[in-house]
């Protein structure tokens, strides 16, 4: 059994043939045409045309569950609900 480093972030194992074939690759250069930029841990969605700063704020445990619970109903993500409230509240109070 080859020797292993870990595993991606996908669950494939870190070989040394995995290694040298991601190196190989790089090496001959990526077509950034045919790469895909998936959202997750560590990547910015694009938010109005550019990355989006990250804000963090406590909100309780009462208040995340309640605003988690509304965003599923919504088919959004708690972030978007977040967003839109914000949004909300701004355009009241201007």
């Amino acid at each position: 059994m080859p020797e292993t480093y870990g595993k991606t972030p996908s669950g494939s194992e870190i070989t040394q043939e995995f290694l040298e074939h991601a190196v190989t690759e790089a090496e001959d250069g990526y077509d950034l045409d045919e790469m895909k930029v998936r959202p997750g841990p560590g990547r910015r969605p694009e938010i109005e045309s550019e990355a989006a700063p990250v804000q963090s704020v406590r909100l309780g445990v009462e208040l995340t569950r309640a605003a988690t619970e509304r965003a599923t109903k919504a088919g959004i993500t708690r972030a978007e609900l977040i967003r839109r409230a914000v949004r909300d509240y701004l355009s009241r109070t201007a």
